[in-house]
């Protein structure tokens, strides 16, 4: 079974599984969770040959350093595989990081150590949801397809994060700070600024806030994730965008003044720049 839309790839096959290697896995904005019910999978990741053993999960979180390389299936290899596009993990991203303090801790130590053994139940709630995603793929596309496929990509997210919790193998939050370095630190604290004002646009009023210079804040995130500040402003801006033209019905001046732009025409110009489509193609493509 292989099914696909541009944002999200689901396979039980090893046809599939090369498919979606092939064209998907190579994006660093794509997030990948398989595992693996029988049989087991080398895969080349991280500059390291890892096995993939029977009753294993293995999660690929989004990140420029983190390819999939070379790989061989066992024959009697038997898995399931979700992999979500960019517009999917872009939604999951900032709603964890809006409610999920830890969030971040997690995301680093998933990218080191990406696979872990599943418990009973674990595996049946990635089953069920599993499970979910091949109904909504296989049934006739309707308007909420999207959003119901972000909730239940969300959902199983969330549990396998649950899971790790129960693991006791996440660094927790101190007083304010986690048991990482302080770069790690500015980094977490300037993502929680990121999501609390999404309408700040300049690396200068975060940098001040965070009491560093505007150069040394860009060092940080580039370390840390790959991208600039100012690429990291602008992804939840438009992410933020996204959210209000495609589930609200604000208008879109209104949308332009809750987001502090100088003025709607302002505003169509920074849609279209980041987006391609001006906020009204945008909102009605969403609806087609």
């Amino acid at each position: 079974m292989i099914l696909s839309t541009d944002y999200i790839f689901l396979t039980d096959e090893k046809e599939g599984f090369r498919i979606c290697r092939e064209t998907r896995t190579t994006s660093t904005t794509t997030m990948t969770i398989l595992y693996v019910e029988k049989g087991y999978m080398d895969v080349y990741f991280h500059e390291k040959m890892l096995r993939i053993n029977a009753g294993d999960m293995f999660v690929r979180i989004p990140d420029p350093n983190h390819k999939l390389g070379p790989y061989e299936l066992s024959e009697d290899l038997e898995f399931k595989q979700i992999t979500v596009g960019a517009e999917i993990f872009e939604k999951i991203m900032f709603d964890h990081l809006r409610v999920e303090p830890n969030w971040y801790a997690k995301q680093e130590y998933v990218k080191e150590h990406p696979i872990f053994p599943l418990n009973p139940v674990s595996k049946e709630f990635f089953l069920v949801y599993f499970k979910l995603l091949t109904l909504q793929l296989e049934d006739r596309p309707t308007q909420y397809r999207l959003q119901i496929l972000n909730m239940i990509a969300r959902g199983g997210t969330m549990e396998m994060l649950n899971y790790l919790d129960k693991l006791a193998v996440i660094p927790k939050l101190g007083k304010g700070r986690l048991s990482v370095n302080q770069s790690d630190y500015t980094f977490l604290e300037f993502t929680r600024l990121l999501h609390q004002y999404p309408h700040e646009r300049e690396v200068q009023w975060y940098a001040e806030k965070l009491k560093i210079t505007p150069k040394y804040l860009s060092e940080i995130c580039k370390a840390r994730s790959g991208k600039s500040a100012s690429e990291w402003i602008a992804e939840v801006t438009v992410a933020e965008l996204r959210h209000l033209l495609r589930d609200t019905t604000m208008p879109i001046r209104e949308i332009a003044r809750v987001m502090e732009f100088p003025n709607a025409s302002f505003f169509c110009q920074y849609t279209k720049k980041h987006t391609g489509l001006t906020p009204n193609h945008f909102r009605k493509e969403k609806k087609a």
